[in-house]
C-alpha cells in the first residue's frame, strides 16, 4: 500500500510539472527548496521562538565503550517544539522539497519508492555503519 502512495505521489508530479520540466529547472527548483526548508526553521528560532539551538562543541568522553553510551551523550540541539504555525510552513516546505526530488527521479527515470527502499535497506542493514 505504501507503495502505491508513493508511486502516485510521483506520477501526480509528473502530471503537474510542467513549467520546469528541464533538468536544470528541476536542479535548481531542489536546491531552492531545500533553502527555504533551512529559512523556515531559522525562523521559526528567530521569529517565532517556538524553538531554540543551543548547541556547543560536544566532547566525547575517552571512556566511551558503545555506540548507545555514545547516542545518550549527543543531543540535536534543539529546545522546544515546533508551533502549530511553524510546523506548519515547515511541513509545507519539506513538501515542496518532496515534490522536486519526485520530479528528478522521474526525469532521471528512477522510482521514488525504489531510492527509499534501498536507502532503508542501507540503513537497516550498515547500522551505525551507514553513518556518512
Amino acid at each position: 500500500m505504501k507503495d502505491l502512495i508513493c508511486d502516485e505521489f510521483q506520477n501526480v508530479v509528473g502530471e503537474l510539472l510542467i513549467r520546469h520540466r528541464s533538468i536544470l529547472d528541476i536542479l535548481t527548483k531542489l536546491s531552492e527548496a531545500s533553502g527555504r526548508v533551512n529559512r523556515a526553521v531559522a525562523k521559526s528560532v528567530t521569529d517565532c521562538g517556538c524553538i531554540s539551538v543551543q548547541a556547543e562543541k560536544r566532547c566525547i568522553p575517552n571512556n566511551i565503550e558503545t555506540f548507545a553510551e555514545l547516542s545518550k551523550l549527543l543531543d540535536d540541539h534543539v529546545q522546544g517544539n515546533l508551533c502549530p504555525s511553524c510546523e506548519d510552513i515547515v511541513m509545507s516546505e519539506m513538501g515542496k522539497l518532496l515534490f522536486y526530488v519526485a520530479a528528478l527521479c522521474n526525469t532521471l527515470d528512477i522510482n521514488l519508492y525504489d531510492v527509499l527502499i534501498k536507502e532503508y535497506k542501507k540503513a537497516t542493514t550498515l547500522g551505525i555503519y551507514n553513518l556518512t
